[in-house]
């Protein structure tokens, strides 16, 4: 028997693509793009196109296991090259296979006693995006948590900053839909390597750029995308707002801006006005690096091309005034005007389209039947302190699932040396034997998308989708809603929520009042994606937006979006103003702000940890502690297929620092605060300019001396939304010793 499956990717990427799997006689064999998916367009990323590999590899975590041996990665697991536990069979003298009741009763017997003697509160969840599935990601599991009364987690480490600083502005995270780029005339990729991390709005960029579009590239680091620029930008890491404010000094002294659409539709332009005399491009050229004339070259352009669009994405927002420097990027196509233009805007997340009825799927209120009040909460940024320090409660049982904080969590010394703690209890829910397993107690075989349901939202294009199951789920591996549900059980919680079917919570998400949901139904979903109902938004000016692109150049039957002779219309969200501020405009002055200390309007200072900040005189170099291209955060590191394609391990610095300190391309060296150090290849390639040195994410466990990039990252939280700072990291770099 032979059958295809849609299924949608669920993994951390705005793409959330459209997938077939091919079944034969129970086993995947095959997986493509949807052809279908009007952003998806039948193929996939490197990675994905290569999942067979991580389903079905001999890696993968089968049976629910108890730790036998110490805490800590495995002797000699580095130097292999390879994971602690390759296999089962290797598995034997870390693990003791047991079964799924002995886990369940282990886990519920130690959460017990953790409660009785410190509270429910010393038990802390630790998730993120290993899943994006509106089930497997935040639902089950948090009605677990909040039913047991536990701590909450401040899921902050990635995006919050910069979500912060676009809402400041718009007040939800809309934009421009993937689609529409292929009728813009000029694309500033900011702080986004669409190449390596959403690569399906690429070929709407090359179709603009066909028509004659113009690419502009600004980020600190040579991507694959500024190689394929028109005009690559390069800029000192964590000067973007200055980079924004200097351009806005420009369209506004000279008049470039729309000043209808400012009057109708923002708030606080006299004020940004005079906030923007302060930011001259002479002025911003010393901190960002990029010349003056290039300043004013760039605002230009910007202002004139129209349709303009920018596809800011959260590398802007990872480091120490990430919040600002969001918050001035988003006011650019505001005072521009070209929201009111098919092909223009702003694109950063599209996730705040719709609202699922995500209180019926977290079911906060559990919190009262066991506390009576709400959780204390816990910055997830902060996991290496909280586990380090005497809390009140104290952290005694962590669980830890859709994560691998001993790889992603900066402070990356002081997170292991909290896990490492006899004292703490760890339950991990994994696939693999990631570089947190080896410090779990209790290990959980986790299913990957293949092998259960899901509803799946994106935040890079506006479709819904429910991923169906494709194959059975091997070994005895469960879902997240599996397992919590189960546990819930174990621990006696009664509330029917926790016999809810995957159906049923499914339904129960798309009970929204929300009317872009309206007549979007589960049934409707699995048979393929759905737009969200736009259809009531389209006005006037959206019509005359389409007029005035061009007859006949607007082929929107070509998407696929819905069957039938009417094809929707391109959404404008802020057209005609319709930002979901408390004053229904697009706010360039914010109270809010103001309350919160700081300026109302936007502010450049430079970060802290940098080379013009306080401790720019502490250590020379600025590092981008970036993400491999071809991995995702720590996801798909351990795959032989993807490793392939990365060459980890390297430090990536220019030629001149490379010089002064008598360093060649291929030495060994070392990179050092005064958090920790680590050993690297240096390659002396041009992909950085000079004061900045670079170098990708992987497991820790999978290089020598078990060590990450992230024990040179810091816990110091952004200006908005406590974010992690990534980028604004200072360290020194020198020639390796020999080893003896």
């Amino acid at each position: 028997m032979k059958r295809a499956v849609h299924a949608a990717c669920p993994h951390d990427c705005p793409d959330a693509c459209g997938v077939l799997i091919t079944v034969e006689d129970g086993r995947a064999t095959k997986i493509q793009g949807d052809p279908e998916h009007p952003v998806t367009r039948g193929f996939l990323c490197a990675k994905v196109a290569k999942y067979l590999d991580r389903v079905y590899s001999p890696d993968r975590v089968l049976y629910p296991m108890r730790r036998i041996a110490a805490k800590g990665p495995a002797a000699g697991a580095a130097d292999a090259g390879r994971s602690t536990c390759a296999t089962q069979a290797d598995a034997t003298q870390i693990w003791q296979r047991i079964s799924w009741d002995e886990a369940l009763d282990e886990i519920a017997s130690r959460f017990r006693t953790v409660a009785a003697e410190f509270g429910s509160e010393a038990i802390l969840p630790y998730s993120y995006g290993g899943t994006l599935g509106a089930l497997n990601g935040a639902s089950m599991d948090r009605r677990f948590f909040h039913r047991l009364g536990a701590s909450q987690l401040d899921r902050t480490i990635c995006s919050a900053a910069g979500e912060a600083g676009l809402k400041s502005v718009l007040g939800a995270k809309l934009g421009t839909e993937p689609e529409q780029f292929r009728h813009s005339k000029y694309i500033i990729a900011w702080a986004s390597n669409i190449h390596g991390n959403n690569v399906h709005l690429w070929p709407f960029i090359a179709e603009a750029r066909r028509s004659g579009a113009k690419l502009v590239v600004i980020d600190p680091y040579r991507t694959r995308t500024a190689q394929c620029a028109d005009w690559f930008l390069p800029i000192n890491p964590g000067t973007d707002a200055a980079l924004a404010l200097g351009m806005m000094h420009v369209i506004i002294g000279e008049n470039l801006h729309d000043a209808d659409y400012v009057a109708k539709y923002t708030l606080g332009f006299e004020q940004l006005r005079e906030k923007a005399k302060e930011y001259p491009p002479e002025r911003v050229a010393q901190w960002t690096g990029i010349a003056a004339a290039d300043v004013r070259k760039l605002a230009h352009e910007y202002a004139t091309a129209r349709p303009s669009v920018i596809r800011l994405n959260y590398g802007v927002q990872r480091s120490e005034r990430g919040g600002m420097a969001t918050r001035t990027v988003a006011m650019l196509p505001c005072i521009t005007g070209s929201w009111k233009e098919v092909g223009g805007g702003l694109q950063m997340s599209l996730s705040g389209a719709v609202d699922l009825n995500a209180a019926a799927l977290k079911r906060p209120d559990l919190m009262e039947s066991a506390l009576g009040r709400e959780a204390r909460t816990i910055n997830m940024v902060e996991l290496g302190r909280v586990l380090n320090t005497q809390n009140d409660p104290p952290v005694k049982a962590l669980f830890v699932y859709n994560s691998n904080p001993a790889a992603v969590c900066p402070q990356h010394n002081d997170v292991v040396r909290g896990l490492r703690r006899p004292d703490l209890f760890t339950v991990v829910h994994e696939q693999f034997f990631t570089d947190t397993t080896d410090y779990a107690d209790i290990l959980l075989p986790a299913t990957t998308f293949f092998e259960h349901k899901d509803l799946q939202k994106g935040y890079g294009h506006y479709y819904l989708q429910v991923s169906n199951q494709a194959i059975a789920p091997l070994g005895e591996c469960r879902s997240n809603v599996e397992v919590f549900r189960a546990l819930a059980l174990r621990m006696g919680f009664e509330e029917d929520c926790f016999r809810e079917t995957v159906d049923q919570m499914i339904d129960t998400a798309l009970e929204s009042k929300d009317p872009w949901l309206s007549g979007i139904t589960r049934e409707r979903l699995e048979q393929g994606q759905v737009r969200f109902n736009f259809e009531n938004s389209a006005s006037d000016a959206d019509a005359t937006d389409l007029r005035s692109v061009g007859p006949g150049s607007l082929d929107f039957a070509r998407d696929g979006r819905r069957p039938g002779p009417t094809q929707p219309l391109p959404f404008l969200p802020f057209a005609q103003g319709n930002f979901r501020t408390l004053s229904g405009k697009a706010e360039l002055y914010s109270e809010a702000l103001k309350a919160q200390g700081l300026d109302p309007v936007a502010d450049f200072t430079p970060p802290s940890e940098s080379r013009h900040g306080g401790q720019g005189k502490a250590l020379p170099l600025e590092l981008l502690a970036r993400k491999a291209d071809n991995f995702l955060n720590s996801t798909f590191s351990n795959l032989p297929s993807v490793q392939e394609m990365e060459e980890p391990g390297m430090l990536e610095i220019s030629a001149d620092d490379a010089r002064s300190r008598g360093i060649a391309d291929g030495d060994k060296v070392r990179v050092f605060n005064r958090r920790g150090d680590i050993l690297l290849r240096a390659r002396v390639d041009g992909k950085v300019q000079p004061g900045v040195v670079s170098a990708s994410l992987n497991w820790a466990k999978l290089t020598p001396g078990f060590q990450s990039i992230n024990s040179l990252t810091s816990e110091k939280l952004t200006d908005m939304g406590n974010s992690a700072t990534f980028y604004s990291v200072l360290v020194e770099v020198e020639l390796a010793k020999p080893s003896p």
